[in-house]
Parts: structure tokens; C-alpha cells; sequence
């Protein structure tokens, strides 16, 4: 089946900012173009650092061990223990709850 539009799609206008804009003008909104504004200051918070320090540290994937499974998969060796899964998950999600 197939989709088709009865009429062309419109392009989308810009949106022209008024100087007079009272209610820009009451929360000290500046109206200008950003190239007239000035710079800004962006502030992170405690946690947005420490997500960045994570990212920065490496990776937390055993390629090797990704690898062996994969081998393990193809070749049909690969044992999954269901109790071990349930396990983990049960201990993950305790984890989380604390």
C-alpha cells in the first residue's frame, strides 16, 4: 500500500523577533540577533560533570570478551544459566532501589 501526500509539502517561514516585545522586554529577554548579544555562560551541574568524567574514562566493554561470546554463539557452545540471570537482575534492580 502506498502513502502519498494530496498536496506538496510547505516550507516552513522563519519567525521574525519584534525589539518591541513587552513581554521579552519584562523578563529582560534580549530580542537582538545572537551575533549582537554577546557570549554566554553555560553553568553544568555536579551531575553533568561526573557523566562527562565517565565518558572521558574509557569504555567499560571487554572486547575480548564480547568476542568469545560471539564465538560461542556461532559455534552453539554458549550455556545460559536462567538462575544467574534472575540473579543478577534481582541484585541489579535492589542496587537501584537504595
Amino acid at each position: 500500500m502506498k502513502i502519498t501526500t494530496s498536496s506538496p509539502p510547505v516550507a516552513a517561514k522563519t519567525v521574525n523577533l519584534r525589539t518591541d516585545n513587552p513581554v521579552a522586554q519584562a523578563y529582560g529577554v534580549s530580542t537582538g540577533s545572537p551575533s549582537t548579544t554577546g557570549s554566554s555562560q553555560v553553568a553544568l551541574s555536579s551531575a553533568s560533570r561526573q557523566l562527562l568524567v565517565l565518558q572521558e574514562g574509557g569504555s567499560d566493554i571487554n572486547v575480548e570478551r564480547v568476542h568469545a561470546i560471539r564465538a560461542a554463539i556461532a559455534s552453539g557452545e554458549l550455556k545460559i544459566d536462567p538462575s544467574r540471570i534472575a540473579d543478577s537482575l534481582i541484585a541489579s534492580a535492589q542496587e537501584l532501589l537504595k
